[in-house]
């Protein structure tokens, strides 16, 4: 599920402080190559106990990954649900607690961002 109008798409940032900001809240950066980046914050719902993946792509428009100082762009936020033995499935209904704590990090990822 694509998360809309979380006012993410866009936000240019220098690597360090993308990677700062983000683990402050949680987020991995897992999948990097020289230009590109995936975040991921891992969400367990309590009630039925499957993990669900809030993630958000980044693309480098100056200089390359392996420099702190390269600037990303954040392109896309979205959630899955966590499937064996890895992936992510996009199509279920995500849970109202995922979508709010969710929605919540997005927008504290915002401010940090600014």
């Amino acid at each position: 599920m694509i998360l809309e109008n979380t006012g993410l798409n866009g936000i240019k940032s220098d690597l360090a402080h993308l990677d700062e900001s983000s683990e402050k809240l949680g987020f991995v950066r897992w999948q990097w190559e020289y230009t590109r980046a995936t975040y991921d914050l891992k969400l367990v719902d309590q009630a039925s106990n499957n993990e669900y993946y809030l993630r958000f792509s980044t693309r480098a428009v100056e200089g390359k990954l392996e420099n702190p100082d390269a600037i990303l762009a954040i392109e896309a936020v979205y959630i899955g649900r966590a499937t064996f033995p890895h992936g992510l499935e996009y199509e279920s209904p995500v849970p109202q607690p995922i979508l709010n704590t969710a929605t919540q990090r997005v927008q504290e990822l915002k401010q940090l961002l600014s």
